[in-house]
C-alpha cells in the first residue's frame, strides 16, 4: 500500500503534472476513431439509403480492438526503420499509429458510398480500426512505462477523461459540423461528410505535436534493438498468419451459411445457433494462424526463441510472479470486473426509447450530461486512488456500480420522468467513471515492465471479452424476464466480483505492494 495517505492538496496538485495532461491528449486521441466507424459513420451511410443489414457489418471493423494482443509483441519490440533511432520505441510507433489513424480517416473522407463501392468504405474503416487498436497498444504501454505507480491513477483518470472528449467530438461534434456544412435526411451532400472526416483527421495534429514534444519512457531510452533480420522475418511471419486467418475465414463463408440454415431449423434457435458456428469459425481461423506461425518457426525461418520471447514470456512471467492460484484469481477478477455495467450497457438504449425519451432528451442526458458526469467520475476516482490505494477503490468502484444498477430499476416503474433520467444517468456515469480509473490503474500495476505492450493488451482485451459475449443475449434476456428483472440480475451480477475483490485484496497487496 501507499505508505501514508496523502493530502487532499497532494492529490489534486497531481492534476496538473506533465505526464498526466499528456495523457489528457492521448486519450482524445484514442477516443475519437471509434465513433468514425460506429454510429457517425452509420449516420452517414443512413443518409446514402445503405440497407441496415449492411450497414451493421462495418462494426466488424473494430474487431482489431479485441485482438490486438495478437500484433502487440510486433509493437512491443520491433523498431521502425528511421523514427525509432530519432524518437525512441514507443514515441516512434505513436508516431506512425497516429499517422496511420489520421490517414484512414483521410481514406474514409474520400469515399463517397453513394458512387462507390462499399468495399472501398469497408477498408478504409478497417484501416482505421486498426491503426486505432495500434495506438491504444502503444498509448497504454507509454502510460505505464512513463511514470510510478503512484502517478498511474491519475493517469488512468486524466486518460479516460481525454477518452470521452474523443468520442464526444466524433460524435456529437462530428454530426454538428456534417448539420453544419449542409447534410441531411432529405438532402445528402457528400461534401459537408468529407469536410466533417477532413475536420476529424485535422485534430491528430495535436496529437503528432504532442508526441514530438514529450520525452522517451526514461527506462527505454538505452533500449538498443538492432537485428533488423529477425525483425522483418518475424514481421513476415505475421502477415502470413494474418492471411491466413483471413482466407479461413472466407473460405468458410459458404459452408457457415449452410450449417447455420440446417442447424437454425433443427434447433429452433437461429441466434445461438449463429453465434456457435460463428465462434467455431473464429476458432478455426485462429488454427489456420497458428499452424503458418508453427511452420515458420519449424523451417526456420524464424526461431522458436523469439516466438516463445513474443508471446510466450509474457504469459509465463505473470504467472510466475503471481503464482497460479492468485494469478488465476486476478486474471477471473480482470474478466468480470466491469460484466454488469457493459451487459446493462447494451440495453440502454432501447430502454429509454421504450420509456418514450426523445432523441433530444437521450441527446442532452444521456450522450452530453453523462460524459461530464464520467469525466468527473473518472477524476475523482484517480484522487481517491492516489489517497487511498487501488483495491478499496475497486471495492468501492464494484458496489457503486451494482446499486447504480438497482437505479435503473426505479427509472422503469417511474417511466417518462425527466429527472430521474438525471438522476440515474448521474449516479450510473459517476460511478462507472471512478470504477473505471480504478480499474485501468489495477490493471497497469498487474504489467511487468520488461513486457508492458503484451500484457496490457492481453488483460485489456480479456477485460471485456465475457462481457461483450452475455451482452449479446441482452436483448433476449429483456424479452424474456422484462427490464425490471434484467436489471436486478446485473445488479447480482456484481456480487461475484465483490468476493473476488475481498479475496485478491490481502494476497495482492502482500505480492504488489502499491
Amino acid at each position: 500500500m501507499i505508505a501514508r495517505l496523502r493530502s487532499w492538496q497532494e492529490s489534486l496538485q497531481a492534476f496538473m503534472h506533465p505526464r498526466v495532461l499528456t495523457m489528457l491528449v492521448f486519450g482524445i486521441m484514442a477516443g475519437l476513431p471509434l465513433l468514425l466507424i460506429f454510429s457517425t459513420l452509420s449516420l452517414w451511410l443512413g443518409e446514402v439509403g445503405i440497407a441496415k443489414s449492411d450497414i451493421t457489418y462495418f462494426s466488424w471493423a473494430a474487431l482489431g480492438y479485441s485482438f490486438k494482443f495478437v500484433w502487440a509483441p510486433l509493437v512491443d519490440v520491433m523498431p521502425l526503420p528511421l523514427l525509432t533511432r530519432w524518437l525512441g520505441r514507443r514515441r516512434a510507433w505513436l508516431l506512425l499509429a497516429q499517422c496511420m489513424v489520421m490517414g484512414s480517416i483521410i481514406f474514409m473522407a474520400m469515399v463517397d458510398p453513394a458512387q462507390h463501392s462499399l468495399v472501398w468504405m469497408g477498408a478504409a474503416a478497417v484501416c482505421l480500426g486498426f491503426s486505432s487498436a495500434t495506438q491504444d497498444i502503444v498509448t497504454d504501454a507509454y502510460r505505464i512505462e512513463s511514470a510510478n505507480a503512484e502517478l498511474q491513477a491519475m493517469m488512468s483518470a486524466s486518460y479516460i477523461a481525454g477518452y470521452r472528449i474523443g468520442m464526444l467530438l466524433a460524435g456529437g461534434g462530428a454530426l454538428f459540423l456534417a448539420s453544419y456544412f449542409g447534410t441531411s435526411m432529405e438532402h445528402y451532400n457528400f461534401e459537408a461528410w468529407q469536410l466533417t472526416y477532413w475536420a476529424m483527421a485535422s485534430l491528430f495534429l495535436v496529437g503528432i505535436l504532442t508526441t514530438l514534444i514529450i520525452d522517451e519512457p526514461k527506462q527505454l531510452q538505452a533500449s538498443a534493438l538492432i537485428n533488423r533480420r529477425h525483425h522483418v522475418r518475424f514481421f513476415i511471419t505475421f502477415l502470413l498468419a494474418v492471411s491466413a486467418f483471413i482466407c479461413s475465414f472466407a473460405l468458410t463463408a459458404d459452408l457457415t451459411a449452410l450449417a447455420k440454415q440446417k442447424l437454425g431449423l433443427l434447433l429452433s434457435n437461429a441466434q445461438l445457433v449463429s453465434v456457435f458456428i460463428e465462434l467455431i469459425r473464429l476458432v478455426f481461423a485462429g488454427v489456420a494462424a497458428a499452424l503458418v506461425a508453427l511452420l515458420m518457426t519449424q523451417i526456420k525461418f524464424i526461431d522458436k526463441q523469439s516466438v516463445t520471447h513474443s508471446y510466450i514470456a509474457p504469459i509465463q512471467d505473470f504467472f510466475t510472479r503471481y503464482g497460479w492460484s492468485l494469478a488465476w484469481l486476478l486474471l477471473a477478477l480482470v474478466g468480470l470486473y466491469r460484466i454488469s455495467d457493459i451487459v446493462l450497457g447494451v440495453v440502454a438504449n432501447p430502454l429509454y426509447q421504450s420509456l418514450g425519451f426523445t432523441k433530444n432528451e437521450i441527446a442532452t442526458v444521456v450522450k452530453t450530461f453523462g460524459v461530464f458526469m464520467t469525466i468527473f467520475g473518472a477524476f475523482y476516482g484517480g484522487v481517491l486512488v492516489l489517497r487511498y490505494g487501488v483495491m478499496p477503490i475497486l471495492m468501492l468502484g464494484a458496489v457503486l456500480s451494482a446499486i447504480t444498477n438497482l437505479l435503473f430499476m426505479l427509472l422503469v416503474q417511474s417511466g417518462h420522468d425527466i429527472t430521474m433520467l438525471y438522476v440515474v444517468i448521474t449516479a450510473d456515469n459517476l460511478s462507472g467513471g471512478l470504477a473505471n480509473a480504478a480499474f485501468i490503474a489495477f490493471l497497469s500495476s498487474l504489467t511487468n515492465i520488461s513486457f508492458t505492450a503484451v500484457q496490457y493488451a492481453i488483460f485489456s482485451s480479456l477485460m471485456t471479452l465475457i462481457p461483450k459475449v452475455l451482452g449479446g443475449y441482452s436483448g433476449s434476456m429483456v424479452e424474456s424476464i422484462g427490464f425490471e428483472n434484467f436489471f436486478l440480475m446485473t445488479a447480482l451480477m456484481g456480487l461475484p466480483v465483490l468476493l473476488l475483490i475481498a479475496l485478491a485484496r490481502k494476497r495482492f497487496n502482500l505480492t504488489h505492494p502499491q
